[in-house]
This record gives C-alpha cells, sequence and structure tokens, in this order.
C-alpha cells in the first residue's frame, strides 16, 4: 500500500488516463500504413509520458523530496526502455535522475548500480554527446562527494566542467553547475579561496 501511494503521488496520478492507450494493442487487419501510423502514436505517447516523468522526478529533487522523485525517474526509465529498448543511451538521463534520488534518499549502493548502468550505455555508445557525458561526470562527481572521496569527485566535476565548456561554453549555465559543485567539495576541505573563487565564477 505504502509503494502504490508513493507511487500515485509521484507520477500515477498524472499518467493515469494516458496509459490506457498505451496498453490498448492495435485491432488486427489494419493496413501497413495504419499499422505504422498507429506505432508513431504510441512513440509521441510514450514520448509525452517520458517527458512528465522527467518533469516530475526533477521537481521533486529540487525540492529536496528524494524518496518521492523515485517512482517518477523509474517510470521514465521503463518507458524509455519500452520506446527505445533497453541498451538505449535514451536510458541514461533517467539512470541519472535516480542515481540522484538514490544518493539524496541515502541509498548509495544503489545510486552506484545506475551510475554503472548509465556509464556502460555511454560507453557503449559512439559518437554520444559530451553533454550527455558531462551530465554522467557530473552525477559521478556528486556520488563520490556524498562518499566522502572528495579527489575522485574534483576529477569527475573537472571532466563536468571540461565536457560543458566545450559544448556549451566556459560562461554557459550549464558548465556554472560544475564550478559550483567543485566549489562546495573546496569547501568541504577547507581551500576557502578556491572554493570562494568558483562561487565567484558562478
Amino acid at each position: 500500500v505504502d509503494h502504490q501511494k508513493a507511487d500515485w503521488v509521484s507520477i500515477h496520478e498524472r499518467i493515469c488516463q494516458l496509459l490506457i492507450p498505451i496498453r490498448t494493442f492495435l485491432p488486427c487487419g489494419l493496413s501497413e500504413k495504419e499499422r505504422n501510423q498507429g506505432t508513431e502514436q504510441l512513440l509521441k505517447r510514450q514520448e509525452y509520458i517520458i517527458h512528465l516523468a522527467y518533469q516530475a522526478a526533477r521537481r521533486f529533487l529540487w525540492d529536496g523530496k528524494h524518496h518521492e522523485a523515485i517512482p517518477a525517474a523509474r517510470c521514465a526509465l521503463r518507458f524509455n526502455a519500452d520506446a527505445y529498448g533497453s541498451d538505449s543511451v535514451q536510458l541514461v538521463p533517467a539512470y541519472l535522475l535516480l542515481a540522484e534520488a538514490s544518493t539524496g534518499a541515502g541509498d548509495l549502493p544503489r545510486a552506484s548500480t545506475y551510475l554503472s548502468r548509465a556509464q556502460w550505455v555511454v560507453l557503449r555508445t559512439p559518437g554520444c554527446s559530451a553533454a550527455l557525458q558531462a551530465d554522467l561526470q557530473q552525477s559521478l562527481g556528486l556520488f563520490c562527494a556524498a562518499e566522502g572521496n572528495l579527489e575522485q569527485a574534483l576529477y569527475h566535476l573537472a571532466n563536468n566542467i571540461y565536457l560543458a565548456s566545450s559544448t556549451f561554453g566556459l560562461k554557459s549555465l550549464e558548465t556554472s553547475g560544475g564550478y559550483f559543485h567543485m566549489a562546495n567539495v573546496f569547501l568541504r576541505q577547507n581551500k576557502m579561496d578556491v572554493a570562494n573563487s568558483l562561487y565567484a565564477e558562478v
């Protein structure tokens, strides 16, 4: 009952009616054109649900409600896998959301599993975008910081800044997140001058 309630509050209430046409099979005897149209409509509905699930998970994470974010992130992962396959690079953002939510909820082993899966998909995807790799590096950095492995956190956050700045520019909003998280790590190391310099950069 608790799991059902958490799922309902997190995402199911928003997508319940949208699931009906997705769970309904196409009738038999359709022409190839009608089947293709039905498949295209199904993909659009799945993408819309994925979008809603991402939004819900992100909103919960911004509010610091990590437990509530997990069902929405799982929903995004499940529909991405249905739409694009279980090894698709489209699953990486959902894995990163789940890792962030699990870390915030104090479940570091589960967060590590999600990050490993995301890393594996990125490594197996030739031509994976630098923006997605930057997101992965930031998530790895935050996870290492949560573990207390501050030097490894700085390594991943430096990679995040490099990848984000090469894609969006040094003064971009996307790059500022890496500076901010790196400053937090330096603050934990009592390196106030470096931390303050990075906060000023943000």
